[in-house]
């Protein structure tokens, strides 16, 4: 099936676009970003439409051996199973989408061929990760989207924050890469391979552990890299961060795709998890704790892509949740639905920051919905959608997991709910701000281009009809592990209210009554500013860690070990001890000949007094 096509295609755009960039136009170089990945989308259709696999089943080709050592060998294989097929057509349909609107939303960006090089790159990597036939290679796709990331992040070079910001998502994400790596060790270990099916194989034929082993170990590991990769407790401070890159950069890789890997890696890993409890309860814990702590700041922020950038920290919290609580199926169906909607509303707000000439404080917004009507008619579709409104896309995935997170421990259910009206609420916050109410900015707003807007409306439908007409869980059975949690009226009905109760609530704050928002930050002014500034976790993290770490390496390891000890003890030292040896030498090569007869008379004598001695001791 040349499976190795997907990607390869990509990769061949982002070579084009790096070695010829500078001598192209930007209509050729668009082209090449946008067809590479409109050809790698195709051909996933073209396989799929021709040989979709069976629930179990998988198309696997196999190249060459990558490691051969003692009993463990180890081939580059790539496969698709159902699990890949849903990841494909997300990774690639909506990269297409994205890479048209940025070949507009950048036209008037330094940089044009470099953006979409590094775009054109992280899809090769990002396809690799879904594609991998075991977990070194799902780590080299892995560690491809997180340098990608890092490029896109900080493009903006020259402005601080955003070159901060990409070496934030670097380094926080590295910490989690010693777990995916740790557990890769303990996989070779265990079961003598990090092939995704040998491994499955092995594992069903084990005990579960009721407490804590070797497959605890493994599953915790792999959750400390999910949490890096996906942004969840206490790894999720890189996210926020992200959004100084390009708005495209948001909705691709901060929304639809690696952001998402985490949540890919354990549903990869779920024969794993199903025999570790503890793992698994230790996942539930932290996408609940993480849905409801990034809610709760989401809540207050007044940068548009800022909200957009907590929500995602939240919608990816309730896929951990999915994800502990069972349900795997429920979690990736969150996983597409999420592409749809979040992808809309982070170009969508990169449409309104378009409109306002770079404007995304959401305080100088207001009475835009006359002016870019697509944008906000687009806008509202992704609100719905990710409020949980009936029927839309959001409401089948979320209600889902709801279910689930009850039937695994009702308490979790009740915070999921209260979680889902917070979204509801801040989401629509949103819309009022920079829709509804009076023009507060001094741009000249106007609706965006046809490269723009298209990608918005194909979103927006797929937003309202997405969850009707993609049922994941039922595409996905037989190749996720399955609990029946069964159809509760009730708590649909709870899941529904909770939010329709945040849309209400946000109108009545934000529209019919404008100032009761400032009256309650007044009157709760301690709790408002707590959560204003993220509960100073940035703050904590640098005092407890940054700082040290960088007095530690400018006072012992720069100043003491590298100055005193490395450059003037070793490096100084050496080249003295030299120059004067060589000082020394150098008076025995003066050019005048009668020295040189007086040092060979010395070196006679004393030569011929050393055997002398010798012979004596005899």
């Amino acid at each position: 099936m040349q499976l190795w096509l997907i990607p390869i295609f990509p990769l061949l755009g982002a070579a084009l676009n790096g070695f010829t960039g500078r001598r192209t136009s930007q209509g050729i170089q668009s082209a090449i970003a946008v067809g590479s990945v409109l050809l790698s989308f195709l051909w996933v259709l073209n396989i799929l439409l021709n040989s979709m696999p069976a629930p179990g089943a998988e198309i696997r080709e196999s190249y060459f051996t990558w490691i051969s050592s003692g009993n463990f060998s180890l081939s580059v294989d790539l496969v698709v199973d159902r699990l890949t097929a849903v990841m494909l057509l997300v990774v690639t349909g909506i990269g297409t989408l994205i890479h048209i609107y940025a070949t507009s939303y950048m036209s008037h960006e330094g940089g044009f061929y470099r953006f979409f090089t590094y775009l054109n790159l992280f899809m090769f990597f990002m396809l690799v990760l879904v594609m991998s036939g075991n977990f070194l290679l799902l780590f080299v796709g892995w560690e491809g989207v997180g340098l990608c990331s890092y490029l896109l992040i900080g493009f903006y070079f020259l402005k601080k924050s955003a070159s901060d910001a990409g070496k934030k998502a670097f380094i926080v994400n590295r910490i989690g890469d010693f777990g995916v790596l740790l557990a890769m060790l303990l996989l070779i270990n265990t079961f003598g391979s990090l092939d995704f099916k040998t491994i499955a194989d092995k594992v069903k034929t084990m005990p579960v552990e009721l407490s804590a082993g070797i497959l605890t170990a493994i599953c915790l590991l792999l959750l400390l890299g999910a949490a890096g990769k996906s942004a969840q407790i206490p790894l999720y401070t890189w996210l926020p961060d992200a959004m100084e890159g390009p708005t495209p950069v948001s909705a691709l890789i901060h929304a639809a795709t690696m952001v998402t890997a985490g949540v890919y890696l354990c549903c990869r890993a779920s024969a794993l998890f199903e025999h570790a409890p503890i793992a698994q309860d230790t996942v539930a814990y932290i996408g609940l704790a993480t849905a409801f702590f990034a809610a709760t700041i989401g809540l207050v922020q007044n940068d548009i892509k800022k909200v957009y950038a907590y929500s995602t920290v939240s919608q990816l919290g309730f896929m951990f949740l999915a994800v502990g609580s069972g349900a795997y199926a429920a979690a990736i169906f969150h996983v597409v639905t999420h592409a749809f909607f979040k992808a809309l509303l982070f170009l969508g707000s990169g449409s309104v920051i378009h409109a306002l000439e770079g404007e995304q404080d959401m305080r100088h917004m207001g009475g835009l919905r006359g002016k870019l009507p697509i944008t906000f008619f687009t806008l509202l579709m992704g609100a719905l959608a990710i409020a949980g409104f009936p029927f839309f896309s959001g409401w089948y995935s979320k209600e889902a997991i709801l279910s689930a997170a009850h039937a695994h421990s009702p308490w979790m259910f009740w915070v999921a709910a209260l979680t889902a009206m917070m979204t509801a609420f801040y989401v629509f916050r949103t819309i009022w701000l920079t829709f509804f109410g009076e023009y507060k900015g001094h741009a000249h707003p106007h609706e965006s281009p046809a490269a723009m807007w298209i990608p918005l409306a194909v979103l927006a439908v797929l937003s309202v009809v997405g969850g009707f007409l993609f049922n994941v869980p039922h595409f996905l059975e037989g190749v996720l592990p399955a609990h029946a949690h069964g159809h509760d009226m009730t708590l649909e009905i709870i899941g529904s209210s909770a939010g329709l109760l945040g849309i209400a609530l946000s109108y009545l704050f934000y529209v019919a009554s404008p100032g009761l928002a400032d009256s309650f930050a007044e009157s709760f002014s301690g709790l408002y500013n707590l959560v204003y500034n993220k509960y100073f976790v940035d703050e904590v993290y640098d005092a407890a860690v940054v700082h040290p770490l960088e007095r530690t390496s400018r006072g012992f390891l720069w100043k003491f070990l590298d100055q005193n000890v490395i450059d003037e003890g070793m490096v100084h030292g050496a080249s003295s001890g030299a120059l004067g040896l060589g000082s020394l030498l150098r008076l025995l090569q003066g050019g005048v000949v009668r020295n040189y007869a007086t040092w060979v008379v010395l070196g006679a004598v004393f030569i011929f007094s050393a055997f002398s001695l010798l012979g004596g001791a005899r």
